[in-house]
C-alpha cells in the first residue's frame, strides 16, 4: 500500500469514530455510509420520503476539497435549488449556505451512457480542504417540484490520487495519449502564435481513469468560452488541484471518459491542457450539448457572474481561440452556421444557428455559463483573437 492511500485511509478512520463519539453526545450525525466509494470520491446518497426535498444532516466527513450534488437520469432537470454548507478542516469554522450551479452538464456519449452509467449533475464547487458537510436540496412548485431520482453528494478529494503539483512548467506541449477513434484531420498552418500550455502531467492527471481513447472531428469551427463556477477564492498554485478534482468530478462522479474541457485557463492566465488527444487536435469534448461537433471549449476557473475578468485571462483565452481556429484558417472574429446535433432545451435537433467564431456557453446551451462578465467580454476577447490572427 502507498504511503499516501495508508495516511487516507487511516485518517478515514479516525474520522469516522470521531464522528460516532461526537453522535452519541448529539453533536453531529453519524456519517452514512457512502453509495460508492471511487478513487478520490466519496459519494453519500441524499434519502428522503418528500418527493419535492431531500437533505444531509451536518457531519463530520473524510477530507475534501470539492464537491457537487449529481442524480440518475443524465437528461433530467433537478428544478429547484442545491445549497451546502462545509467545515473547514484546518479552523473547524463552518460556511454559510452556498447555492451550486444548477448547470445539467452535457451528457457524455458512448457506451456509458447508454449501459446508464453517466449522470447529470450541478456544477462542481471548490471549498479547500474540508471535514464536515451538510447539504440540503429542494424542488420548485409546480411540475418540477419533484426531485430527480438518485441524489447524491459527492465529495471530491484530489489529494488521494496525487501528490499536488506545487509547480509546473507552461510548455507547448501535446499529450501522449494514443486514439483509435476517428482520424484527425491534418491541420493548416496557424496565423497565431501557439500559447504556452501546461500538459495532463502538470495537474496529475491520473490517466488510468480514462477508460477510452479519445474521439476526433473534422476541425474546430468555434471555440466555445465557459467558466466552472463555484467560487474565486482560490490562489494559482492551487490551480492543479481544482482541475484534478473536476476531473475526477466528471469521471468518477458523473460517469464521464474525461474532463469534458479542452482547455482551461486560470484568474492568473495560465493555460492547461484538458481532454486528452492532442491540443493541435480537433478533439471531441463534452462542454456544450447539442455543440461539441467541431467546437473546442476553454474553461476559465471561478465564478464571472461574481469576479471581473483580468488581462491575463482575456489574453489567455483569446490566445488559446486564436491559435485553435486559425489552424483551420478561421478568421476568431467571424461567425459561422451550425446545425444543433441535439434537442438541448435551447434549440431543436437539426435547427441552423449562426455563431460567433468564439462563443460564450450560452450561446449553444441553456445556462448562465461563461457569466455575465466573462460572457461581456467576450467582445473584446474577439478583437484582441483577430489582432493575434493578423500579427
Amino acid at each position: 500500500m502507498t504511503p499516501h492511500l495508508f495516511r487516507f485511509r487511516r485518517t478515514a478512520r479516525v474520522v469516522a469514530a470521531t464522528a460516532v463519539t461526537l453522535a452519541t453526545l448529539g453533536l453531529t450525525s453519524p456519517v452514512a455510509p457512502a453509495a460508492q466509494t471511487p478513487v478520490g470520491v466519496r459519494s453519500i446518497a441524499l434519502h428522503g420520503s418528500d418527493p419535492a426535498q431531500r437533505a444531509l444532516s451536518a457531519r463530520s466527513t473524510a477530507p475534501f476539497s470539492m464537491l457537487g450534488v449529481t442524480w440518475a437520469d443524465p437528461r433530467a432537470e433537478l428544478g429547484g435549488t442545491a445549497q451546502v454548507r462545509t467545515r473547514d478542516s484546518v479552523t473547524g469554522v463552518w460556511s454559510g449556505w452556498r447555492e451550486l450551479e444548477l448547470d445539467v452538464r452535457t451528457p457524455e456519449v458512448g457506451a456509458a451512457t447508454e449501459a446508464g452509467g453517466v449522470r447529470a449533475g450541478t456544477q462542481p464547487l471548490w471549498t479547500g480542504p474540508s471535514d464536515g458537510v451538510q447539504v440540503r436540496v429542494t424542488g420548485r412548485h409546480g411540475k418540477l417540484s419533484k426531485l430527480p431520482a438518485g441524489l447524491r453528494v459527492e465529495l471530491v478529494d484530489p489529494e488521494t490520487v496525487a501528490a499536488s503539483a506545487t509547480s509546473y512548467a507552461a510548455t507547448p506541449a501535446t499529450t501522449t495519449a494514443t486514439a483509435t477513434a476517428t482520424t484527425a484531420a491534418t491541420a493548416t498552418a496557424s496565423t497565431a502564435p501557439r500559447p504556452a500550455v501546461v500538459p495532463r502531467s502538470g495537474w496529475n492527471a491520473d490517466e488510468s481513469l480514462v477508460k477510452d481513447p479519445p474521439t476526433y472531428t473534422t476541425d474546430t469551427k468555434v471555440v466555445f468560452a465557459h467558466h466552472t463556477a463555484g467560487t474565486n477564492d482560490y490562489t494559482c498554485d492551487q490551480s492543479p488541484d481544482i482541475i484534478r478534482a473536476i476531473f475526477l468530478y466528471h469521471v468518477q462522479s458523473q460517469g464521464w471518459n474525461d474532463i469534458g474541457y479542452q482547455f482551461l485557463v486560470d484568474k492568473c492566465g495560465t493555460v492547461f491542457e484538458g481532454r486528452a488527444g492532442g491540443i493541435d487536435k480537433p478533439v471531441l469534448g463534452a462542454q456544450t450539448y447539442g455543440f461539441n461537433t467541431d467546437t473546442t471549449g476553454v474553461a476559465v476557473l471561478g465564478n464571472y457572474n461574481d469576479a471581473i475578468s483580468s488581462q491575463p485571462v482575456l489574453d489567455a483565452v483569446a490566445g488559446v481561440a486564436a491559435w485553435k481556429l486559425g489552424l483551420y484558417g478561421y478568421d476568431a472574429a467571424g461567425t459561422v452556421v451550425l446545425a444543433a446535433a441535439a434537442d438541448n432545451g435551447k434549440y431543436t435537433k437539426g435547427q441552423k444557428v449562426t455563431l460567433n467564431r468564439i462563443s460564450g456557453h450560452r450561446d449553444g446551451y441553456p445556462t448562465e455559463c461563461p457569466g455575465n462578465n466573462l460572457y461581456a467580454d467576450l467582445s473584446v476577447i474577439r478583437t484582441l483573437a483577430s489582432a493575434a490572427q493578423t500579427g
